[in-house]
């Protein structure tokens, strides 16, 4: 619809060519001001006021648009497009808003936190912990980046052998929250599931990591089947992507070295293990063959002991024997008389060196 000064237009159809003629010159837009009047209608639409010092315009959009918390006062900067409702009044419909400055993400981020620790999504309990060495990894990053060189390097170094499935995705700027949360989903939809999820960015300025303390992208580190680990920026940077995550790595060099151990490490562990394990046989067996020679020892004893015991017990029957060996009586002149003792009866007389035969003749009681 084109415009005719010698035309006569309708209100609506006036309101469509205006509309059609924005949407036409300004089909998307950015404006930077400041937030005034923000209200939420029925949970669903969010309309806020953006002003300067010069004007203000009403702004419109969806709840869930809203990726990032504001408040009055906030300055941000808007994509929108410029339309003019059915009822006159000129409104920016928005797609997305942002925080400007520094001092500005930095409120929205504790805003968002305040809002998510509510709700109990950064409580330790909740926190997996991560396999001490796993066999299949999937890694979400820039491959352009040298924080992902980085973690591919280390972890190569210090375990090698396992399978990395890599989503590249962009890591800062518009659409970096989105493409992450597909790769995230992606992972946990795989009929094979990977043992860890791994999250990874180098460092940056305040607005390159914005994208880490998206809402939905939290929430979605927050719904992972996979346990989660978060490497992102410097040791000094804490995103709302890192206490989310089941565990947080100060930086992608510092996830690598979270997620395997070194190999030489294990090795060298494993020697010194070896040698204490030795040591220890070694002091046992001694230990056993000490108390081992002790015990035959005192074996020894005692049966030398029950040897001699037994010596003087033969000696003493032995002497008894002699003591009541007929011989012996023999030998001082005695003799042995057997036989039928009475009269007729024949007996047998043995002394010392004889034997002789007799026969009773008289028998009397003495």
């Amino acid at each position: 619809m084109e415009a005719n000064p010698s035309q006569i237009y309708s209100v609506g159809d006036f309101v469509a060519l205006l509309n059609q003629t924005l949407e036409y010159a300004y089909p998307s837009i950015e404006i930077e001001g400041e937030v005034a009047s923000f209200k939420v209608n029925q949970g669903k639409y969010v309309f806020f006021d953006l002003k300067d010092s010069t004007a203000s315009v009403g702004c419109f959009m969806t709840v869930w648009q809203l990726r990032t918390p504001i408040e009055d006062g906030m300055k941000v900067i808007v994509r929108a497009t410029p339309k003019l409702t059915a009822w006159g009044k000129f409104s920016l419909t928005v797609q997305q808003v942002r925080p400007s400055g520094e001092g500005n993400l930095k409120k929205s981020f504790e805003l968002l936190r305040a809002k998510l620790e509510a709700e109990g999504l950064f409580e330790a309990v909740r926190k997996r912990s991560l396999p001490s060495m796993p066999q299949h990894i999937g890694v979400i990053s820039s491959t352009q980046a040298a924080g992902y060189a980085d973690f591919i390097t280390i972890l190569a170094d210090r375990w090698g052998g396992m399978r990395v499935d890599v989503a590249h995705v962009q890591v800062q700027g518009e659409g970096a929250a989105d493409q992450m949360i597909r790769a995230i989903k992606y992972f946990n939809t795989q009929q094979e599931l990977p043992e860890v999820v791994v999250l990874l960015r180098g460092g940056g300025s305040a607005d390159d990591l914005a994208a880490f303390n998206d809402e939905l992208l939290v929430r979605e580190i927050a719904a992972s089947r996979v346990p989660t680990l978060v490497g992102v920026g410097h040791e000094v940077d804490v995103t709302l992507a890192d206490m989310v995550a089941d565990v947080r790595a100060a930086t992608p060099s510092n996830a690598a070295q979270i997620i395997v151990p070194d190999k030489r490490e294990l090795v060298q562990t494993a020697r010194h293990s070896l040698m204490r394990i030795i040591d220890r046989t070694e002091m046992a067996i001694n230990t056993v063959s000490e108390q081992m020679a002790a015990r035959l020892a005192q074996a020894v004893s005692r049966v030398g002991y029950r040897f001699d015991q037994y010596e003087q017990d033969l000696l003493r029957q032995r002497t008894m024997l002699s003591a009541y060996d007929p011989r012996a009586v023999l030998s001082r002149g005695y003799a042995i008389v057997r036989g039928d003792m009475k009269i007729g009866g024949q007996l047998t007389i043995e002394t010392m060196d004889r034997l002789m035969n007799a026969e009773v003749t008289h028998v009397s009681k003495k």
